[in-house]
């Protein structure tokens, strides 16, 4: 649970008003800013985030809705209690409309304000901090260029220490976008040859016919082109590391001649006479089910035997969600500086979005998605609809029948389209989550086994 203060901003015109509700929330540990409406409230606003506001109507109504307009288009998440000195069901229905979570008239019980705003408390705003936020941010969370606190990632992060040492083989293995390169520098900044050169070469990226030159090199004259001799990236790694990413799509014949490579480490430029010496660790990288390979006859056995002597595998994002805020906030930071934008923060409805993305392109695509939305973002904070995966789920029907029972049937639809995720499922609807908890209590809509 969330230990500091909640937030809350009052708006009110009258000064003894509002020095009576400050007075109250702060005896019971909120936080409290005051503030008349106007100009200055809106500023207020743009430049500091609140869990809620309490704002007053207004004698017309006018003013206490468009300084709600303006709250929930600086935060579209902060939760608004809008105040009344008398009733007027249409301001009611237009400040609910308008985004406000609640309406409530003057003189307002300290016990029942105190009662509304910790029940948005419980349901809107500490979920999201316990989900989003976890453990404070430690030290142990960064390895090299790696950041992640989840369980899955801290046993990669020991791994990689206690193999780097070592100057044993290594297969990396993962889904595109993974890491799996970032993990191969870890290994090599922390062995023995770090302060060696780390070579690496795309398997994947590299045209068959040029593969033996690109890694062997080859002597002047070799072929009509070879001006000179040249080195090849064997040579170049020569006293640190190599790094063989996607190892998996190397050719049958360059198997071979990798394997000699790695059982004498002697190797023959293309057109060279004079066998060459090299020293290095091989680490190799798939995003291929090499077993499979083996058992097809597309990867030699015993060069899979040679290259996975260790194995280490990335976890694909979607099974680590508990480190998509820290990367999107380390992302967020670097092209924020690398942009010149001013500050620009993610809002929560941004990161429910992200929370429930299955990253197919796993922290390659998260990196990308935070890039593209500092570019596009217009304002100081990085709304849904700037993510590149963002689609808004329209629910449209045709229905005879009671207004319950259609309110029954919409919500029902909505919720098991989203999985009964009650965030997303409150955004579709255009209503609070604590009003969603309300509404499914109240009807009695269970979700299917």
């Amino acid at each position: 649970m969330i230990t500091t203060p909640s937030s809350i901003l009052i708006v009110d015109s009258e000064p003894s008003s509002r020095s009576a509700l400050a007075d109250c929330l702060m005896d019971r540990g909120y936080n409290v800013a005051t503030i008349p409406p106007g100009e200055e409230a809106r500023a207020l606003l743009g430049r500091q985030r609140f869990d809620i506001m309490l704002a007053e109507v207004g004698d017309d109504g006018e003013s206490g809705i468009e300084l709600l307009q303006a709250a929930k288009a600086a935060d579209p998440d902060l939760a608004v209690i809008m105040m009344a000195a008398y009733g007027s069901i249409q301001n009611a229905v237009t400040c609910m409309k308008r985004g406000a979570h609640d309406y409530l008239l003057k003189p307002i019980k300290p016990d029942t304000l105190c009662g509304r705003l910790q029940e948005i408390l419980t349901l809107q705003v500490y979920p999201r901090q316990s989900a989003y936020i976890g453990t404070p941010y430690r030290s142990e969370d960064r390895f090299e260029s790696m950041i992640a606190q989840s369980g899955a990632m801290q046993r990669v992060f020991e791994m990689i220490q206690d193999v780097a040492p070592m100057d044993t083989t290594i297969l990396i293995t993962g889904e595109t976008g993974t890491g799996k390169e970032l993990a191969a520098k870890a290994i090599h900044s922390n062995s023995s040859r770090g302060n060696g050169p780390f070579v690496a070469v795309n398997c994947g990226a590299i045209p068959e016919n040029l593969m033996e030159s690109e890694l062997f090199g080859y002597q002047k004259g070799a072929f009509t082109s070879a001006a000179e001799t040249k080195k090849g990236q064997l040579e170049l790694a020569h006293g640190g590391t190599l790094f063989l990413d996607e190892i998996g799509e190397i050719s049958s014949r360059m198997q071979v001649n990798l394997l000699r490579v790695l059982e004498n480490g002697l190797f023959y430029r293309v057109g060279g006479t004079q066998p060459q010496e090299v020293d290095f660790r091989v680490i190799a990288a798939t995003n291929r089910d090499l077993v499979a390979a083996v058992a097809n006859g597309s990867f030699r056995e015993d060069l899979y035997y040679r290259l996975n002597v260790i194995s280490l595998g990335m976890p694909p994002l979607r099974e680590r969600k508990e480190d998509i805020p820290l990367l999107a906030e380390h992302f967020l930071l670097r092209y924020v500086r690398e942009t010149g934008k001013g500050a620009v923060k993610i809002s929560r409805g941004a990161m429910d979005e992200m929370m429930l993305h299955e990253w197919p392109g796993n922290v390659r695509e998260l990196r990308n998605a935070i890039e593209r939305a500092v570019v596009i973002c217009k304002s100081d904070r990085i709304r849904p609809e700037e993510l590149p995966f963002y689609h808004p789920v329209c629910v449209e029907t045709e229905f005879s029948g009671s207004l319950r029972q259609m309110e029954i049937a919409h919500i029902t639809r909505v919720l098991n389209a989203n999985d009964w995720n009650m965030t997303r499922g409150a955004r579709i609807l255009g209503i609070d989550r604590s009003t969603l908890y309300h509404k499914v209590k109240r009807y009695q809509i269970k979700k299917p086994d």
